[in-house]
């Protein structure tokens, strides 16, 4: 275990340096930069600029000066966002961003899963009938559409929640129930067909056929087998969700950090852009590497080092 995750933390340092390197130089080529204004600035203030954040250097030295600041965590200054370091703006947007996404994340476990083992063990009935509709009619209506609908009916119409900001507790309800959406969806169909396939497993019939009851052949024999596919779906999503979603995060006025990366992006803020896009994949390799030792734990056959036991 101990050889395995050396190697897996080694490689995840590699994949990011990587990550970093291919995304900084891909932001150079694009044409323009972090000063480009549609009414141009004098050539005296963007020299000044340039030479205040290093950006007259050449190229080379530039990448060598962002590497070395990234291996000590320092993501480097905004350029567009006075007196901010992109360690400043992770900071201040990510907390609000990861709460509403481990809320979202948690509940699409708690709920999604449960009721696709229901909807699997009652199978062509009004009950599956119903759960396949609300999860087909989630995973087709985007989330802002959903968003828009929270905000319209329950803060609008009925005033129960506020249509913007998290100032209390029944802000955060409309951000993550908009979250949940496609997700919930998607896990509750995923676990159904994944259970139904397992439960048509020999193994499966030859517990029942052995007299195990109904409960210990699900729960212990076909369950761990039917959460791996799901597993595999659940750790990508969330670090996609503890990272922001833009467009959620602008309906409801959240200020995570979702919104900060599409501002980078827009602004052509190459530290921005390179620090979310560095943190989003730390947050994907992370996960990735806990549904691999998630696989080990359901299931002793599979083994961390390759092969099986």
């Amino acid at each position: 275990m101990t050889k395995y995750l050396i190697k897996r933390i080694l490689t995840a340092i590699f994949t990011l340096l990587i990550i970093a390197t291919v995304t900084f130089f891909l932001l150079r080529a694009i044409p323009g930069g972090p000063f480009t204004r549609e009414k141009a600035l004098p050539d005296a203030i963007i020299r000044a600029l340039n030479e205040k954040y290093n950006l007259d250097k050449p190229l080379f030295f530039q990448y060598l000066d962002y590497i070395k600041g990234l291996l000590t965590f320092n993501l480097g200054p905004s350029y567009r966002i006075l007196g901010f370091t992109v360690n400043d703006i992770i900071r201040s947007g990510l907390p609000t961003s990861a709460l509403i996404g481990g809320i979202a994340s948690a509940l699409i476990v708690i709920i999604g899963i449960p009721v696709g083992i229901i909807s699997a063990l009652k199978q062509n009935s009004p009950v599956d009938y119903f759960v396949m509709f609300l999860a087909t009619l989630g995973v087709t209506v985007p989330n802002f559409i959903i968003a828009t609908l929270i905000i319209y009916i329950f803060s609008t119409q009925l005033g129960w929640l506020p249509s913007n900001g998290i100032s209390n507790p029944l802000g955060y309800i409309g951000p993550v129930i908009a979250l949940m959406g496609y997700s919930l969806s998607f896990v509750s169909r995923l676990t159904r067909s994944s259970m139904l396939e397992v439960l048509r497993q020999d193994y499966v019939r030859t517990a029942r056929a052995n007299g195990i009851s109904e409960r210990k052949v699900i729960f212990k024999h076909a369950l761990k087998n039917a959460l791996i596919p799901v597993i595999t779906y659940v750790g990508p999503m969330v670090a996609a969700i503890l990272t922001g979603s833009f467009v959620v995060e602008k309906i409801f006025a959240v200020p995570g950090i979702g919104r900060y990366f599409v501002q980078g992006v827009t602004n052509r803020d190459y530290t921005v852009i390179m620090g979310m896009t560095v943190l989003y994949s730390a947050f994907y390799i992370f996960m990735i590497l806990l549904v691999d030792l998630a696989y080990s734990w359901i299931d002793p056959r599979i083994r961390l080092d390759g092969g099986a036991r």
